[in-house]
């Protein structure tokens, strides 16, 4: 995690006598690895353990798309018909052991239920929609362009104000995580990152809540089925919590771009990382500042990556018909780059107002069959040169 984080009313000392007017309060530890990383103490009103009941699985199908082509692919999500809550109403487009890659346009505006995921953290994108993640550690709030980074095992809820959602959700297998290359040894974010500490936003302190009642707490397991688990109290009745393991959010708009003479490749425009995969920002910038620079990006042969592209808003200048929401997704082993005709006009540009989120990944993704009716069948031809 980014830094040291401390909330509420902690004892001087771990693994001591903490009484909360006159009570004793109950120690847990959240870690990951084991106790060789990251982790936080959290101190409870009432045993975390309490489980009154488990209730029968709700299956959420992985299910492949029946079509093996490996050709390139554009999705377009605005054609998502809105409604359904975060979690269950998730599309499903693509997965690989490492990510499970979804969108989902909610209606509700809050579950009568909590939410963890236990085999995967999730880096959630607000493309549309405003509120605030309701979690153990605290309250989140979240705006348009905001990166919601929310580890595995964190107990939490979305609570949305009224008006349009839009969310593009991963699923990753193990942390997500500031880039190394970025980082000092003793975890510092350094003077070249695109963003600090300070962009970072952390859980604001709420209140313990304690009330004696069931409460349910939809388990994601196995990426594939949801457990219902009741508890015999409410799950926020923290009284305190310290340390490096807690949900966090950064907003797009904090992402500071470099910029070169000629053309950076995306690399430069790193976010985070995660096992198998990395997450790229595409901000308004300006352009190469070479004389004969060629602004828009060279053909590009995948061949150890699969590129996912989600266009956010702005003018995206190597390609034509792509529309704010569209997902491009360009397989490893085939070349893309801009369409005919678009080269020429690109000479002399002096800035991009574009705003995208970019995932590679380092092994393939299997389509889902989420994606099929967005699949536009006319994108694997669209590099052709027009007709005369």
């Amino acid at each position: 995690m980014p830094f040291y984080v401390q909330r509420g009313r902690i004892p001087r000392q771990r693994h001591i006598v903490h009484r909360e007017k006159g009570e004793h309060t109950y120690e847990e530890l959240i870690s990951r690895r084991g106790f060789a990383d990251t982790s936080s103490n959290l101190y409870h009103l009432h045993m975390p353990t309490a489980v009154a009941e488990l209730g029968a699985p709700i299956p959420l199908p992985r299910k492949k798309l029946e079509d093996p082509m490996q050709r390139p692919r554009h999705l377009r999500t605005q054609q998502l018909p809105p409604g359904g809550n975060w979690v269950e109403e998730r599309t499903l487009l693509a997965f690989n052991a490492d990510l499970a890659l979804s969108v989902a346009a909610p209606t509700t505006a809050s579950t009568p239920w909590f939410y963890r995921n236990a085999h995967a953290d999730e880096l959630i994108f607000v493309h549309h929609g405003r509120g605030v993640v309701e979690s153990i550690f605290g309250d989140l709030p979240f705006r348009p362009g905001d990166y919601v980074v929310l580890p595995r095992g964190v107990t939490h809820r979305w609570v949305f104000e009224p008006g349009r959602n839009k969310l593009l959700i991963l699923e990753t297998r193990g942390a997500i995580e500031t880039p190394s290359h970025f980082r000092n040894q003793h975890g510092q974010l350094l003077e070249h990152a695109p963003y600090c500490e300070r962009d970072l936003r952390v859980p604001e302190w709420r209140d313990p809540i304690d009330v004696k009642e069931r409460f349910e707490i939809r388990v994601k397991v196995g990426g594939d089925r949801l457990q219902p688990t009741f508890l015999s109290h409410h799950p926020f009745d923290l009284i305190g919590w310290d340390g490096f393991y807690y949900p966090w959010i950064l907003s797009i708009h904090d992402f500071m771009p470099s910029v070169g003479k000629i053309h950076l490749p995306p690399p430069a425009h790193v976010t985070f990382t995660a096992p198998g995969l990395v997450v790229c920002s595409f901000v308004p910038r300006p352009f190469d500042f070479h004389p004969r620079a060629i602004p828009i990006p060279y053909a590009h042969s995948n061949v150890d990556s699969d590129e996912v592209l989600y266009y956010v808003e702005g003018n995206f200048m190597s390609r034509r018909g792509i529309e704010s929401e569209s997902i491009t997704l360009h397989p490893m082993g085939l070349p893309h780059g801009p369409q005919p005709g678009l080269l020429e006009p690109s000479i002399g540009a002096r800035e991009t107002a574009e705003l995208a989120v970019m995932v590679d990944t380092f092994a393939p993704l299997i389509p889902a069959a989420g994606m099929g009716p967005l699949d536009d069948p006319d994108y694997l031809y669209s590099w052709l040169e027009p007709r005369s």
